[in-house]
């Protein structure tokens, strides 16, 4: 990890020990919603504690970056009321533009070495004036004995862009004690929930983007967002049947049937942009094909809201030739289904995804 005050990005996977209620409060504020999960136990057992969602106003946040902070504030402080939240200490993600995953291949050095090398050379890997980004990195896997080299994934974040969010959510009585990537937060919650291991392509569609991370011998090999989600999909039925945004959701979603008729029509939209999708998925999988031939990937996992449209596993499946599964990341998670209904929570799951894997994080207070 880089040595560095808060905020900081931290993406290594911890839980903390039994006994140890050191957990920060997964928050996930996308496009279209604020998520909020919270665990509580440590070692071999998490118990969902907490867990909800509010809509935000369209237009809050675009492309992972503020543009109505009190907006934001507003819904996150009303959600952690009427969940009873307590605990103070959260962990965010980030994504964007003005995010930057890169991972480089450097001589094997010791840590100080690679400390002071990452603090002097980083700006010749990244697009931003150096000043301006908090950076962070991580060592992928050991040294390779035959080249002497070591595989660094390198993350480096707008300064002005996280510190909106740290403000936002301290006007909120909310301190910040994690900052991670989308990626890697999906990343966290599929390690604890899916359990089959191998290489898999993480997929979480959301209202307005896709991330795409790939998993490869438990390291992540590359990470992207893509700007397209679900939303076009919902713009695109509410347009072609004359219908209103949240009926156009209802069917999107099979929460309700469209009139026969139309059907040809929302398949059509779905088509279009499911493909959009299936193009994207490929050039990263093409991507990583071309550097790991020998080593393929297994299966892709879906989460996120747009995860949850009827017939996409499938559709995804067929398309790339893979097999393709919904990601549960309260599948291994004790849950009280007296205090939590079992219906919402699987209703719910997908989207909840980031939330969890940042919830599911040991902090440093």
């Amino acid at each position: 990890m880089g040595k560095f005050s808060l905020p900081r990005f931290d993406f290594k996977f911890r839980l903390p020990a039994m006994g140890k209620p050191a957990l920060a409060l997964g928050l996930d504020i996308g496009s279209h919603a604020v998520k909020i999960c919270e665990f509580t136990g440590g070692g071999d057992v998490l118990r969902l504690a907490r867990v909800g969602s509010a809509r935000l106003p369209e237009g809050a946040v675009e492309d992972g970056v503020l543009q109505d902070s009190e907006a934001v504030g507003r819904a996150v402080k009303a959600l952690v009321a009427n969940l009873g939240v307590k605990n103070k200490n959260v962990a965010i993600s980030m994504s964007g533009y003005s995010v930057i995953v890169k991972k480089i291949t450097l001589a094997a050095m010791s840590e100080d070495e690679l400390d002071e090398h990452i603090q002097t050379e980083a700006e010749q890997y990244i697009p931003f004036d150096i000043d301006d980004v908090y950076l962070d990195y991580q060592t992928v896997g050991g040294a390779d004995e035959e080249t002497g080299q070591t595989d660094v994934m390198l993350v480096a974040a707008k300064k002005d862009v996280v510190d909106g969010y740290i403000d936002m959510l301290a006007g909120a009585g909310l301190r910040v004690v994690v900052v991670d990537v989308d990626a890697f937060a999906l990343e966290n919650a599929c390690e604890m929930a899916d359990g089959e291991g191998g290489n898999v392509a993480l997929i979480d569609i959301g209202a307005t983007k896709m991330s795409i991370n790939i998993i490869a011998n438990g390291a992540s090999i590359l990470a992207r967002d893509v700007v397209m989600g679900s939303a076009e999909i919902t713009r695109g039925v509410a347009n072609r049947l004359g219908v209103e945004p949240d009926s156009a959701e209802a069917l999107k979603v099979g929460a309700a049937a469209p009139d026969e008729g139309r059907l040809p029509q929302m398949e059509e939209v779905f088509v279009d942009v499911c493909s959009q999708w299936v193009l994207e998925i490929k050039k990263a999988l093409d991507f990583y094909v071309s550097g790991y031939p020998d080593d393929p990937v297994g299966r892709l996992i879906l989460s996120g809201g747009g995860a949850k449209i009827k017939g996409l596993t499938s559709f995804l499946a067929e398309e790339t030739g893979i097999a393709t599964t919904m990601l549960d990341p309260f599948a291994k998670v004790e849950v009280d289904a007296r205090k939590i209904d079992p219906d919402y929570l699987q209703q719910i799951a997908p989207e909840m995804a980031i939330a969890a894997g940042l919830a599911m994080r040991a902090v440093e207070i």
